[in-house]
């Protein structure tokens, strides 16, 4: 099937031809018409199946010209990144259509942002506390609302945005359609689709867990956090097919540790993305690893959502996610559009907890490759790695009753007081050098 085939209007299939897609996904061939029909969705589709443009293209289709100022259609995602990304997407699929599309989120001025959106949009893509914030600044009317879409539901509920959302979902219109998309079916989102759904049909590109198979997994057993660096540094200089490379790390703290040593040995090549950078800076590393000018970002999960990057040749695991789901996601980021991708994963022993889990939730053991010859395994420990060492300190005995001393004690000498009369006569011979007398009460 082509999208010619599909019940598309020509202003986005023109748009559709001039970007070169000619065969929708399976997730993009399934919700289409379900969603046309006008009924709730819930589509599981793992990251890079093409789920954005599934969404995207039935709503654009059913959008309707209107003079009102207020949206129509309501994105919610968890991330500033991916708010850009998908307002980018629409501006591609809608040259030839006069929607106006705009992202908000968190992080920057809030009156800015209302000034625009009262000037009118369509299309509103939104972070969940950005958007509570000017509806109920009163910035927009949600009554005009038709279509609500929740992306990478199961991350926001991870972020902490349960409440926002609950919140969200009870202050708009009840009549309208609720799509929902996600790549890992947790009991939290069960629990909002039954809550906030009416009859959803589910649409699933591929079972939930389950790793794309265009992208080859493989794992290495690794002592220690230097031990890492050094076979992260040797497979970039022996590798020349490492061309675009994500590398996660579990931390901001890390990612910044992880960032010194490889710039030192890459400079120039290396850019690192977390929660702490401003957005400006977090746009700009982006669009340098976009451009091929940086040959690997080290990033943290949080903001690694809204990186879409065509082509990652290798995603590296620099740490095992604690969170299964997560390891779909980070996975998901290479081996895009029917392209082969490279999973590397680093193991310590602390960590294989985690990555037995993993594998539970994907059904597939990942192999683990033996270590080049030529690695050098260091010794060198990180304060998080060394053994703490905790003493053992006698707790201080209370003293026997007939130890214990009076419950009160002598002031001391500074504190203590003494009552002196001091007579008029003697207080003005101090303070005058002579006495000086009261004198006569006058008569009156």
């Amino acid at each position: 099937m082509t999208f010619d085939e599909l019940n598309l209007n020509t202003p986005l299939l023109n748009a559709l031809n001039e970007l070169g897609y000619i065969t929708p996904t399976p997730i993009q061939h399934r919700v289409f018409s379900t969603v046309m029909s006008g009924r709730d969705v819930c589509g599981i589709a793992q990251t890079g199946t093409g789920k954005t443009l599934a969404y995207l293209l039935p709503c654009l289709r059913q959008w309707k010209f209107s003079k009102d100022k207020a949206p129509q259609i309501l994105i919610l995602v968890p991330t500033r990144e991916l708010v850009t990304q998908i307002v980018d997407t629409i501006k591609t699929l809608t040259p030839y259509m006069s929607v106006i599309a705009m992202g908000v989120y968190g992080g920057v001025n809030i009156n800015t942002q209302q000034i625009e959106v009262m000037k009118g949009v369509d299309v509103l893509v939104a972070t969940p506390g950005r958007f509570y914030d000017l509806a109920m600044n009163g910035a927009f009317k949600t009554k005009t609302i038709k279509k609500l879409v929740i992306d990478e539901v199961d991350e926001m509920l991870n972020l902490g945005f349960r409440t926002q959302i609950k919140n969200i979902l009870d202050y708009l219109p009840p009549k309208r359609q609720n799509l929902l998309f996600s790549a890992t079916m947790t009991e939290d989102v069960e629990a909002l689709i039954d809550t906030y759904f009416n009859d959803p049909v589910r649409v699933e590109a591929a079972p939930t867990g389950t790793p794309l198979e265009n992208i080859s997994q493989v794992g290495y057993q690794l002592p220690n956090f230097n031990t890492k660096v050094n076979l992260l540094e040797l497979l970039l200089a022996e590798d020349e097919t490492m061309t675009k490379v994500l590398v996660f790390a579990a931390t901001k703290q890390l990612a910044d540790q992880l960032y010194e040593k490889l710039e030192a040995t890459f400079p120039g090549t290396v850019g690192v993305i977390h929660s702490n950078k401003e957005q400006n800076y977090r746009f700009n590393t982006v669009k340098q690893f976009k451009e091929g000018n940086f040959r690997l970002i080290i990033a943290t999960d949080i903001v690694a959502r809204g990186i879409d990057v065509a082509e990652v040749s290798h995603v590296i695991n620099f740490d095992v996610p604690e969170v299964p789901e997560n390891y779909i996601h980070r996975i998901g980021r290479t081996g895009r559009a029917d392209k082969k991708g490279i999973a590397i994963t680093f193991i310590t022993e602390k960590e294989k907890p985690s990555l037995a889990a993993i594998e539970t939730l994907m059904k597939y053991e990942i192999p683990v490759a033996d270590l080049p010859a030529d690695l050098t395994i260091s010794d060198e420990l990180t304060e998080d790695e060394k053994p703490k060492i905790f003493m053992k300190t006698d707790a201080i005995k209370p003293k026997k009753k007939e130890e214990a001393g009076p419950a009160f004690h002598e002031k001391s000498a500074k504190n203590s007081k003494v009552n002196v009369i001091v007579r008029h006569k003697d207080r003005m011979m101090q303070k005058y050098g002579k006495p000086i007398k009261r004198g006569a009460k006058k008569k009156k």
